[in-house]
Parts: structure tokens; C-alpha cells; sequence
């Protein structure tokens, strides 16, 4: 019975996949022969169905104070020692090639 399932739903799977292709393509056929006559007839600009701000009442204010920022006046402290990362790590290391370079 699982085996059954498993063929259903691959077949359903499959049949999917397919028909996503076959469709996206024609969708986009139709999608692009639309495309053209919206962009003929005007349809595509940005404000097509929006009114003008005059008849909508909205002012627009063009002249906008400038936002002030402050510059950060704290100094970066810097360490003047760099600490290496794992430092016991590194000592086993070189141990162990000073080790092989004796033998």
C-alpha cells in the first residue's frame, strides 16, 4: 500500500512540474501581448490612476530644513598590545616542529 502511495504522488508531482512550465510560458505570451498594449495606451506610468495633488488638496513642500547631525567627539581607544588568539595552541605547535627539526 505505501508503495502505491509513493507512485501517486510522485505522478502528481510530475504532473505538476509539467503543467507549471506549460502554463508559465503562456501566461507570460499573454502577459506580454498585454504588456504592449498597456504601454501603447499610456497604462504603465507611474500616476495613471492616482488624481493630481491639486484636485486631491495636498500641498507639497519642496523646501525641507536639512536634518543636523552632530559629529561623535569620543576619541577610539586603541590597545596598543595585540594579544594573539590562542596562544597555548600556537606554542604546542612550534614545540612540536622544534621537536622534528632535532630528530
Amino acid at each position: 500500500m505505501f508503495r502505491l502511495n509513493q507512485i501517486i504522488r510522485n505522478l502528481f508531482l510530475r504532473l505538476e512540474g509539467f503543467l507549471s512550465v506549460v502554463f508559465k510560458s503562456l501566461f507570460s505570451l499573454v502577459g506580454n501581448f498585454l504588456g504592449f498594449f498597456a504601454k501603447v495606451f499610456g497604462f504603465n506610468k507611474p500616476g495613471y490612476f492616482l488624481e493630481s495633488d491639486e484636485a486631491q488638496g495636498i500641498n507639497r513642500n519642496s523646501a525641507q530644513e536639512p536634518i543636523e547631525t552632530k559629529p561623535d567627539k569620543t576619541p577610539e581607544v586603541t590597545s596598543p598590545t595585540r594579544r594573539r588568539p590562542h596562544v597555548k595552541m600556537d606554542d604546542y605547535y612550534l614545540n612540536m616542529a622544534r621537536d622534528v627539526k632535532k630528530k
